[in-house]
């Protein structure tokens, strides 16, 4: 095993551990731990909640929990000799949940969970059609994850970060807040927010102190998008056996990750709609000096997925395209294609006995594949969404019979006063 230079204690809050990580994206954030270019090593993770969401049949917590701690991060590591214009290498060598066998202060987790975040706190990818807060508990079995909250289905994990990335420059973070500030003046009162600001609140910048803490902290980015750095893509192929490859802003890269997920749906689509958990990280990292210009790489990180997806060969699959449910016609509007794709996913599996939010909190979760598949005939993009017909229990291919139905068992939990 790596040695882990990032140990996590699970009876200590992310501020009140021994090494302290950050939620926040700035320069000036320092570095956690020392690396050199070609090490392996080690990653304890946090859940982005840091532990506020429990293993319960309440969706309390998820009506409540607090956007401004997330999330959190482990890093950032400074690599020796990395300069602005290099690509950082990161190799995932392994992924997953703390042991369970692990005796240790991080204690073996064997579940993790996804939630549909409220209107009022995060929205979701279908919040109009889904503006409460409503949980999902999964247990995992080795490699597969079962639900008490969504039964008849069974799926294989593919176990991931959701958030890797490059600290910013000074320059780059004040793009960010300068595009992201003129987007929500657009619309300052829309709900969900159009974008989240620098916010102080609930800000956890490592070792930083005093005056530099309070300035950090009030222009700090906040790590719920993805940006030119990586930072939250939510891309569920990036498993073990991947390499990606970081535009580097500052001296020593600094490099953080965190947000692991036991499994996700392409698109994360509930918003916390991969199986969040604790876990571990082992990584390589290494160095190409002066990468983004010898590959032309202007910003945003490539990389190279590995080959440990989970081996589904028959899917069923449901189109949309860009018409609102209302009959409006939209130009190529892709991301209101796949809405529509997942809605009609959602519609169709509810014959089977699964309640719309069941279904939802499945399609965040599960390994479904999104797509988009017509992008160029005016005025219609199409979207696709693809969902692994071995998932569930029952035969859920149209056919000839009766449909089969299923006991929808206890249901999501909903809070109380959504």
């Amino acid at each position: 095993m790596p040695k882990n230079l990032f140990p996590l204690d699970s009876t200590k809050s992310f501020k009140d551990q021994d090494i302290v990580g950050h939620n926040r994206w700035h320069p000036d954030i320092p570095a956690a731990v020392t690396v050199n270019p070609g090490d392996t090593f080690r990653i304890d993770c946090r859940e982005w909640f840091d532990g506020d969401i429990k293993n319960d049949d309440s969706a309390q917590d998820i009506l409540e929990a607090p956007v401004s701690k997330v999330h959190a991060l482990s890093g950032p590591f400074h690599i020796k000799g990395a300069k602005p214009g290099d690509l950082l290498i990161v190799d995932i060598l392994d992924v997953g949940p703390i042991p369970q066998e692990d005796e240790g202060p991080l204690a073996g987790q064997g579940w993790g969970y996804t939630g549909i975040f409220a209107k009022n706190n995060g929205g979701s990818f279908l919040v109009d059609q889904f503006p409460d807060a409503y949980k999902a508990v999964w247990d995992f079995n080795g490699q597969t994850a079962t639900s008490r909250h969504v039964p008849g289905v069974s799926f294989t994990g593919l176990i991931h970060p959701g958030l890797m990335g490059t600290a910013p420059s000074h320059e780059l973070l004040k793009k960010w807040n300068d595009r992201e500030a003129a987007l929500i003046a657009t619309d300052p009162n829309r709900l969900p927010p159009l974008a989240l600001p620098p916010e102080p609140k609930d800000a956890v910048l490592g070792t930083l102190t005093g005056d530099d803490f309070d300035r950090v902290a009030a222009e700090g980015a906040r790590t719920a998008p993805p940006r030119e750095n990586g930072g939250n893509q939510d891309i569920k192929n990036l498993s073990k056996g991947t390499r990606v490859f970081y535009p580097v802003y500052v001296d020593g890269a600094h490099f953080s990750v965190g947000d692991l997920h036991f499994s996700q749906g392409d698109g994360e689509i509930t918003f916390c709609g991969g199986i969040e958990m604790s876990g571990f990280i082992d990584v390589h990292v290494d160095v190409i000096p002066g990468g983004m210009d010898k590959y032309n790489v202007k910003e945003n990180a490539i990389f190279m997925p590995g080959n440990v997806e989970p081996r589904y060969s028959e899917w069923i699959s449901f189109s949309g395209t860009s018409v609102t449910l209302d009959g409006e016609q939209r130009y190529l509007d892709s991301q209101l294609a796949y809405q529509r794709a997942c809605l009609h996913a959602i519609d169709y599996l509810t014959t089977f006995g699964w309640t719309p939010e069941q279904v939802f909190l499945l399609l965040g979760a599960a390994p479904i594949e999104g797509r988009f598949s017509g992008v160029v005939d005016i005025p219609n993009s199409c979207a696709t969404v693809y969902i692994p017909t071995a998932i569930f229990d029952i035969d859920v291919r149209p056919g000839a019979g009766d449909v089969p139905k299923i006991d929808p068992g206890i249901g999501a939990p909903r809070a109380a006063n959504a």
